[in-house]
């Protein structure tokens, strides 16, 4: 079974390592992408009016008059209200061109306004392929997850890929932790590091030992890139056969193409005033935060955070309420440590892949074990090439076998 399992083990890692090192390398950064690009974007980020006592421009009313001023365009998601120095990041959608029945090119899907002067700072298109100043952060986060790869005929073929990736990720997991420990009266052999001994055996240890001290924790990022990448494909329909699950609002809805949006009938003012009062029907503190419309399915998403919690930095993240754009009748609901546990599983997800779950020392620690990551992949394409290596030299070294002729009565035979 042993010599399987190291076959196995070889080949999956080699399928997934330069995968894997990429997600590694990238997911350490992204664990800070909000401040690194802050710290890019200076524009896209912070207000020129600065953190000043002036009043801030409603987000709605913001959004309002910056479509208003480009009928081209539709804001997607507005907060309703920022901390004080800070830009409000709103996402950009193109109405219909009459003349081509398609979206209009904006050349932008995302936008910094000053929520003082409601002066649009800066635009960008996030997640265009791109190393420039501006798109590098959402290069990369999107590098993580997908590669890359386009969408075609309507199948996101990077998100199914990185998911086969991680399904495999968490299979190697567990014959790894087989592998490192062959004799289990030597066990402390695989949490050691031959630090002087360096070369091959301190890449062989970083490669085992380094797999084993981090073991559960990778597990656990390896099951959330399924959760993240295959969640309504493959996850949701899994977890239902042993628990139940509240209704999706989007996954019991019919995605619609890009040129043909369903139109909201009800205004965002109006379902923030529909979201407001359920909140204080069921006592909830927090004010709604931000507001967005998913014309692809017809639905209003309103959450409920404190200015700049918007990204839920610690524990399950925020609550949201969903309801119908046509109507207001609220649909669906993601209300943290709620529901079965199915909904529970379904909830920890993000928060711990993200490390988010766990505030600043979550992000610390998950973006040291992206480094691990892409550790792991780099050694144990070192072990495979030099043991090739090693192999090659081996049958080089055989003699080709000297074939002495047989005489067999009159007639010579070759052995």
């Amino acid at each position: 079974m042993r010599p399987a399992l190291v076959l196995l083990h070889r080949w999956f890692g080699l399928g997934v390592a330069i995968f894997l090192f990429i997600s590694g390398a990238t997911g350490a950064l992204i664990s800070f992408d909000h401040e690194l690009d802050a710290a890019l974007n200076p524009d896209l980020f912070h207000a020129h009016s600065g953190e000043t006592a002036q009043r801030q421009i409603p987000g709605t009313e913001l959004a309002r008059a910056i479509e208003a001023a480009d009928p081209r365009l539709r804001i997607g998601y507005v907060l309703t209200e920022v901390e004080p120095g800070h830009t409000s990041m709103m996402s950009v959608e193109g109405k219909i061109d009459p003349a081509t029945g398609k979206p209009y090119e904006l050349g932008f899907n995302q936008i910094g306004v000053d929520p003082v002067t409601g002066k649009v700072q800066a635009k960008r298109q996030w997640g265009d392929i791109s190393l420039s100043r501006e798109n590098l952060l959402p290069f990369l986060y999107k590098l993580h997850y997908s590669m890359h790869i386009p969408e075609v005929k309507g199948i996101e073929l990077g998100i199914w890929f990185m998911g086969i990736i991680a399904i495999v990720w968490v299979l190697d997991c567990f014959i790894a932790l087989y592998l490192s420990f062959p004799n289990w009266r030597s066990w402390r052999k695989s949490f050691a590091f031959r630090w002087k001994a360096g070369g091959p055996k301190l890449n062989f240890d970083l490669h085992r030992s380094g797999g084993v001290w981090v073991w559960l924790l990778l597990l656990v990022l390896a099951i959330t890139s399924v959760s993240m990448n295959l969640n309504d494909r493959v996850v949701r329909p899994l977890l239902s056969t042993v628990s139940t699950l509240s209704p999706d609002a989007f996954a019991s809805r019919t995605m619609n193409p890009p040129e043909k949006p369903i139109p909201a009938l009800i205004s965002r003012d109006e379902v923030m005033a529909l979201a407001r009062a359920e909140g204080t029907k069921r006592g909830w503190t927090a004010p709604v935060g931000g507001v967005f419309y998913a014309s692809a399915f017809g639905l209003y998403g309103v959450g409920f955070f404190e200015p700049g919690n918007d990204h839920g930095d610690v524990g399950l993240g925020n609550s949201w309420l969903y309801f119908d754009g046509n109507d207001g009748k609220l649909v669906s609901e993601r209300v943290p440590g709620t529901g079965s546990a199915g909904d529970i599983f379904l909830q920890l997800q993000f928060p711990l892949h993200s490390g988010r779950i766990a505030g600043l020392a979550g992000r610390i620690v998950l973006s040291f074990l992206g480094v691990v990551v892409a550790m792991l992949s780099v050694t144990g394409v070192i072990i495979w090439v030099r043991k090739r290596r090693a192999r090659l030299v081996a049958v080089r070294a055989v003699p080709e076998p000297v074939r002495q002729p047989v005489r067999q009565g009159s007639t010579p035979v070759m052995e």
